[in-house]
């Protein structure tokens, strides 16, 4: 079973953005929606993850990010994409290349 840290992006009332790190290098980000019974994840992972390590992963997540946020759950549903990361954009980035 591969090791999973998780490093918080954000956080609001409602959800939660997670880098997620394995062996030192970052293979993917998890963004947790809760609602008042059902947990929904958004999990973007990179290409070379297999179908069990997503699984392991998933698993990672649920033990260690959503059980411990001491929600009251009647489902975890976890839609998956699988890929690369092309960049990150923000408002601030594009300023500085007008300038």
């Amino acid at each position: 079973m591969a090791d999973y840290q998780f490093e918080r992006e954000c956080r609001t009332p409602y959800s939660e953005a997670y880098i997620v790190i394995s062996g030192g290098e970052r293979v993917g980000r998890v963004d947790i929606h809760f609602t008042p019974s059902i947990v929904y994840a958004t999990l973007c992972v990179n290409e070379n993850i297999s179908a069990d390590g997503i699984q392991e992963l998933i698993d990672a997540i649920d033990e260690e990010l959503v059980m411990s946020a001491d929600v009251a759950r009647d489902d975890f549903i976890v839609t998956v994409y699988q890929g690369r990361e092309t960049g990150v954009f923000s408002d601030e980035e594009f300023e500085e290349e007008e300038e």
